[in-house]
């Protein structure tokens, strides 16, 4: 009786996961999901490369300079970098002085507390500390930024699917919303007029509802100076600090890659040793 009952009691949640299924199926075919303007007009990354791309690839120390001198002077003022510490920018080229006059020129003061109050002060930084947020907390962030929390970018480019170049992409991806048309032709406030982009907010088809909240913040031509010379460019800036913040998500990559390839030499030899110690092990038996 028992095993009656559990069999009629399977049977009818069975059933109901099948009418469900079939609900679905048929829902689907009679009223199939609708374009949007996201899925129509948002872009794929640009083709672009870098030195660190690829299994050889190794960081351009100068490159990664001139992308901190961006992130410092450009983006810093909006974007914390958390995880990284003054000290760390030694693996850049810098040598101790250098990163000593780097933490103690930086626009923005480490948080402390006065000794002799015991209130809240702030100090010039050290190599050891941390970069300072350039706001106080979360609210003060927002209140900044139309409300818009700005994102940490020590783990962006890992954080966003082909990191790299959707940096890159999203800080020259900035357009005219008026008579923008995707690769097919479509244009979108033609197609899509409950699409236009909001007061506050600004148009770029890189991003993943194609409305940011960030102005651009790389709007023309040398915005900063390069100490080694280089033109600043736009598409220069937007390079150099993209490859600055892959070198932030990742700075034992070139360790990382470089173990790798002793792993798979030893791997290799290994496998010829063992191969020709069952060769000679193993030559005069039958098989």
């Amino acid at each position: 009786m028992v095993r009656l009952v559990a069999f009629l009691v399977g049977l009818f949640f069975s059933g109901m996961l099948l009418l469900g299924l079939g609900d679905t199926v048929i829902k689907a075919i009679q009223e199939p999901e609708q374009p949007t303007a996201e899925h129509e007009f948002h872009e794929t990354p640009l083709a672009v490369s870098f030195a660190h791309d690829g299994p050889f690839g190794k960081f351009d120390r100068g490159q990664l300079q001139r992308g901190l001198k961006v992130y410092s002077e450009v983006c810093a003022a909006c974007h914390s970098l958390n995880l990284v510490a003054f000290r760390d920018f030694g693996a850049l080229g810098y040598n101790e002085e250098q990163v000593k006059a780097l933490a103690k020129a930086w626009k923005t003061e480490v948080p402390s507390i006065n000794p002799e109050t015991g209130e809240a002060a702030t100090r010039p930084a050290i190599p050891a500390d941390k970069i300072p947020s350039p706001f106080a907390n979360e609210v003060a962030a927002r209140a900044a930024n139309n409300n818009a929390l700005p994102p940490d970018l020590s783990l962006i480019t890992k954080a966003r699917a082909d990191g790299t170049a959707y940096v890159y992409s999203l800080l020259m991806g900035y357009r005219n919303q008026a008579g923008y048309k995707n690769a097919e032709g479509k244009e979108l406030l033609k197609e899509f007029p409950e699409a236009a982009t909001s007061p506050g907010l600004h148009f770029n088809p890189w991003f993943a509802n194609l409305n940011i909240a960030m102005a651009n913040p790389i709007a023309g031509d040398d915005q900063v100076t390069y100490d080694d010379g280089t033109k600043a460019t736009k598409e220069q800036m937007a390079k150099d600090v993209s490859a600055f913040l892959a070198w932030t998500a990742e700075p034992k990559m070139e360790n990382r890659k470089s173990a790798g390839w002793a792993a798979l030499g030893f791997l290799i030899i290994f496998t010829v040793l063992a191969w020709m110690s069952y060769r000679t092990i193993w030559a005069d038996k039958k098989h």
